[in-house]
């Protein structure tokens, strides 16, 4: 975080970092979706020009009618995302990056890894893939469950994301082409891309592409790069 950020705080709970981040931003936007949570934080900083608290669900806010409302281009998103819609959360950020400077997202460290992983690894996979290609994440801090109170039962980390896309030139529309067709090429992570991309191309269409890219026609998904898996999704849309 720079100063003199617009943040928006993602499920500020009970405020432990939006005090913090509050002595150093211009302004803190803080989303909260428990109402009596929201009530309390507008207490506890009803003094503080520069808080706002809104009762909303991450997952149905616009951050760009936020950054409008303050003036700014792109806003830094900070928070500490819940497991279990960790990669919902996700999904809708990275579909508003164009209004998003930077992030530092606390997760559960397993789903962190999952984010920057290589080509190669167990963790490799089509979350990997969705965050590489409009981000540059990494992990900036391990967080012991004995960070918070009450511990959990697992251990968490943040991880830092730069939004710089890798392509470009992309409209949303060849992005979410190109996420779905990710999607698929990691629906059965044991099958080769020739078996999981079976029902959407002919196969010899998709041999044919393997071998262009050197590729064996037993190739996984998790295998390819970020950009080997755009040129092979480029290389079969062209045939279509």
């Amino acid at each position: 975080m720079e100063a003199g950020d617009v943040v928006i705080e993602i499920g500020p709970g009970r405020g432990a970092m939006t005090g913090l981040l509050a002595a150093r931003a211009r302004q803190v936007i803080a989303l909260e979706i428990d109402r009596a949570l929201a009530e309390g934080l507008r207490e506890q900083f009803r003094q503080q020009s520069n808080v706002e608290i809104i009762t909303a669900d991450v997952l149905r806010a616009d951050l760009s009618a936020l950054c409008r409302q303050e003036g700014v281009p792109q806003a830094y998103v900070f928070g500490n995302l819940p497991y279990y819609i960790t990669s919902p959360i996700l999904h809708h950020l990275f579909a508003q990056r164009e209004s998003i400077r930077a992030m530092g997202l606390l997760m559960q460290r397993e789903v962190a890894e999952r984010l920057t992983a290589t080509p190669g690894s167990r963790d490799y996979g089509y979350l990997t893939v969705a965050t590489q290609v409009c981000t540059q994440a990494e992990i900036a801090l391990a967080v012991p469950p004995g960070a918070f109170s009450p511990p959990p039962k697992v251990h968490s980390a943040l991880v830092t994301f730069r939004m710089r896309a890798k392509f470009q030139s992309w409209p949303q529309e060849k992005y979410d082409d190109f996420l779905d067709f990710v999607k698929r090429c990691f629906a059965q992570k044991r099958k080769n891309l020739l078996n999981n991309l079976g029902g959407l191309y002919p196969r010899t269409e998709l041999a044919k592409a393997l071998e262009e890219a050197g590729r064996s026609t037993t190739a996984r998904a998790e295998e390819l790069s970020v950009e080997e898996l755009a040129a092979l999704f480029g290389r079969l849309a062209a045939r279509r």
